[in-house]
């Protein structure tokens, strides 16, 4: 019998580090089968996918709650399933509100189990540490910053590195970029980026366009890139900016969020994965974060919250490389202004290039690989036949 590896993605950006990794794992062992939830990427890696991932990806509050019983006996279907097959070793990358709990049961069925992706726990609810204790044999992180709240709690973690950093190359060509997209090269462009979730643009979209509007103003020769996740958030963009930015030409793309930001001078974006993209793009950024008054509320009055800084390049580097604009601070001119401050100042700029060039060199380690080899690590008493 070969070696088993069972795993369990829920959404697109796990389903491309499921599939990263099964390539990687396969590299070294011949003998590898590999089962269980995953997307297309997975399943042309080689996986057997007994359920697409998309049965696991519910999004928002209110979502999951209606979606909380069918979940609940999936989840037990995955476990009767994997404890019929009996992998090797178990991996339930991200989508930790699923993953752990069925790596907890696993685990429980003698199955050895690791989780790829870190929860938040360095920025909120640093209390999940004991439920990732009883439910994972090791944790595989993506960021340098995520290993030491686990090792102080006795869980076996490992840095592997970003796959971001390893797709990405050192040195984007923004004349290529600005080809591909017939943007002249001597045109001042920004790329605007109001967040891929409908929650964040609800939050974020109104002061984004009028931000835009601002901007135009007193720059109309600024040229505004605006790549959207899909045609449903274009759509509601497009509404935003007819009224909040009327006659300032933004063109909306379907995609294409790396070509945009590699074609652009500054970026303009919502906190989250699309600023370490710009860091590693290397291109300075203006980051902004909101979210409902009552969910502020909550994160304060429990203090739930365990960070100062939210935008990624500013917690790699432990101090403010880019400006974070967070709450009440998010307005039109403030975005406006900070927007113009990048392209203003060129020393700035050579600067902030310089540190997202060290923070990519940290980042970028062969992630697939060196998750492979702490996956493998588990799988004990299962040497390679050709060994």
């Amino acid at each position: 019998m070969g070696l088993r590896i069972g795993l369990v993605a829920g959404e697109a950006s796990g389903d491309q580090l499921g599939a990263g990794l099964i390539r990687a794992i396969a590299g070294r062992r011949a003998d590898a089968e590999f089962a269980g939830v995953g997307g297309p990427g997975m399943a042309a890696a080689g996986q057997d996918v007994w359920w697409p991932a998309e049965t696991l990806s519910v999004m928002g509050l209110a979502e999951v709650a209606r979606h909380l019983p069918r979940l609940l006996r999936l989840r037990r279907k995955i476990r009767d399933r994997f404890l019929g097959w009996r992998p090797d070793v178990v991996v339930g990358i991200d989508s930790p509100e699923f993953n752990l709990g069925l790596e907890r049961m696993l685990r429980r069925g003698g199955l050895p189990t690791a989780h790829y992706v870190s929860p938040s726990i360095w920025a909120w609810r640093p209390r999940r540490l004991r439920k990732i204790r009883r439910a994972a044999d090791m944790v595989l992180c993506l960021l340098p910053f995520e290993t030491p709240p686990y090792a102080a709690a006795g869980i076996r973690a490992e840095f592997v590195g970003h796959p971001l950093a390893d797709q990405l190359p050192m040195n984007s060509d923004r004349a290529a970029a600005r080809q591909e997209l017939g943007v002249a090269i001597d045109e001042t462009v920004a790329a605007v980026l109001p967040g891929s979730r409908e929650s964040e643009l609800l939050y974020l979209g109104a002061d984004f366009a009028a931000a835009l509007g601002w901007l135009h103003l007193r720059r109309p020769g600024i040229r505004f890139l605006a790549p959207m996740a899909n045609d449903a958030l274009a759509r509601r963009f497009g509404d935003l900016l007819q009224d909040r930015a009327p006659g300032v030409p933004v063109r909306l793309l379907r995609g294409g969020s790396h070509g945009a930001m590699a074609a652009a001078d500054v970026v303009l974006l919502a906190s989250g994965t699309a600023a370490l993209e710009a860091c590693l793009i290397k291109r300075p950024m203006v980051v902004a974060y909101r979210v409902a008054p009552l969910t502020r509320w909550l994160l304060q009055g429990f203090r739930m919250l365990n960070i100062d800084r939210f935008a990624l390049p500013n917690l790699l580097a432990g101090r403010d490389l880019v400006p974070e604009i967070l709450q009440d601070q998010v307005t039109p001119e403030t975005l406006g202004a900070e927007v113009l401050r990048w392209l203003d100042d060129v020393p700035a700029r050579d600067a902030l290039v310089a540190e997202f060039d060290r923070i990519h060199r940290k980042l970028r380690r062969g992630a697939d690989d060196r998750a492979a080899e702490a996956v493998l690590s588990l799988c004990v008493g299962r040497e390679d036949p050709r060994s």
